[in-house]
């Protein structure tokens, strides 16, 4: 018997009884479906993670303090001040693959204009650091090495600061507003740059010369961090090494000693988050899986009770010729039919739960290819993994017991 016929006969056995084919293939839909969801929203917040942290700058080099023993006590990064203005001078001179540099020190305060004000963080930079974070002023002008030189009290608004100090919708540009009590002259407003890899809001801020931050506001010699950037994604590792040997000299380190910084990659970060996403895809995909296993049981209870039915009609095929593989085919036939009609439908199950994550929940989510294919191909293995037992008891019935079965 040609598999054609067989795929007709398997056919007509499931359009007798929908109703049962479909209880039956829940299982699978349910499980196809939510597999691809969670692999779709899986992919699709790495996608976005990997996406943020490039915009902040893809070859972006971070140099903050690291945490040290001081007297017998490890204090934390943020309390110990060990990067200065000599730290930046010597890898602006000394530095090969560095294409930018930007010093940074920052602190949080009230931003005031006339009876309106916000909460946010002022930042002191260099104006190197708009294109280490590749952004954008998208009002006015940005702040120069002049004003750096001349500590000068000039600022740059993020659109959140903009938004909450300027209600009426008019241009910030040349207007004064005060950060704990010290006029600034806004001179440009920075591009939306949106929310990071951490939740933050990146245009709540105010950027500044860095020089103003330390005279006119923290009365301090030392950087929070370092911002730099390499002169391409290929020579990053080469300037992670470039910079550590040189800020070890800088800060007369011995060759026992730790550094007492700690230089950080994008892609380091990228690596990081992306592991921890693909960690929880990984789990939440063997979580949905557990249906199809559970579906892939009901095929198998489901091709037994429809053995136990057709015993006669089994019986009588044989008895007209039909050999022991043309009954096993027959049934391992309808079981597959089962598995990826199920898959079919719980594709599309999952491709629209993926959407309505996407425009209920405004979770990024991406659908592969790869995922429907795995998808399709799980559901065949399911179909015949768990019908091929049915189906070779079928295929050993003997013709005389099944034309007697009653």
């Amino acid at each position: 018997m040609n598999v054609i016929n067989l795929l007709r006969i398997a056919s007509r056995a499931l359009q007798r009884n929908k109703l049962r084919a479909f209880l039956t293939m829940l299982g699978i839909i349910i499980g196809v479906g939510a597999v691809i969801a969670m692999v779709a929203i899986g992919q699709g917040s790495k996608k976005s993670i990997q996406d943020q942290l490039s915009s902040m700058g893809s070859n972006m080099i971070t140099i903050r303090p690291n945490s040290n023993v001081v007297a017998g006590a490890r204090l934390d990064a943020g309390s110990v001040q060990t990067l200065k203005i000599e730290d930046v001078k010597a890898l602006q001179k000394q530095g090969q693959y560095i294409s930018a540099i930007s010093p940074a020190a920052s602190t949080k305060g009230q931003a005031i204009n006339g009876a309106l004000n916000w909460p946010t963080t002022i930042q002191g930079v260099s104006p190197q650091y708009l294109d280490i974070r590749a952004w954008q002023v998208k009002d006015g002008i940005a702040f120069s090495d002049a004003d750096v030189t001349a500590a000068a009290k000039v600022c740059l608004l993020g659109q959140t600061v903009v938004t909450n100090l300027f209600v009426g919708g008019e241009s910030p540009v040349g207007k004064i507003i005060r950060f704990n009590k010290i006029p600034f002259q806004v001179i440009g407003v920075l591009a939306s740059k949106g929310e990071n890899a951490f939740g933050q809001d990146q245009d709540d801020i105010i950027l500044t010369p860095y020089t103003t931050v330390q005279e006119r506001i923290l009365s301090t010699i030392y950087f929070q961090n370092i911002y730099v950037s390499a002169l391409n994604e290929q020579v990053t590792d080469a300037a992670v090494a470039e910079i550590s040997q040189i800020l070890r000299v800088t800060h007369r380190l011995k060759p026992t000693d730790t550094d007492d910084f700690a230089v950080r990659t994008q892609e380091e970060l990228i690596n990081t988050f992306s592991s921890t996403s693909q960690l929880l895809t990984v789990l939440l995909t063997a979580i949905a899986g557990i249906s199809l296993i559970i579906g892939g049981i009901g095929i198998m209870n489901i091709m037994y009770v429809s053995v136990t039915e057709r015993t006669r009609e089994i019986g009588l095929r044989m008895a007209i010729g039909a050999r022991g593989m043309d009954i096993l085919m027959q049934f391992l036939i309808e079981a597959i039919l089962i598995s990826i009609t199920g898959g079919i439908i719980g594709v599309g199950l999952g491709i629209v739960a993926s959407k309505l994550v996407t425009i209920f929940l405004s979770w990024p989510t991406l659908i592969s290819e790869s995922s429907i294919i795995l998808s399709f191909l799980v559901c065949a293995l399911t179909g015949v993994f768990f019908g091929y037992y049915p189906a070779q008891k079928a295929s050993r019935l003997d013709p005389i017991d099944a034309l007697r079965y009653e």
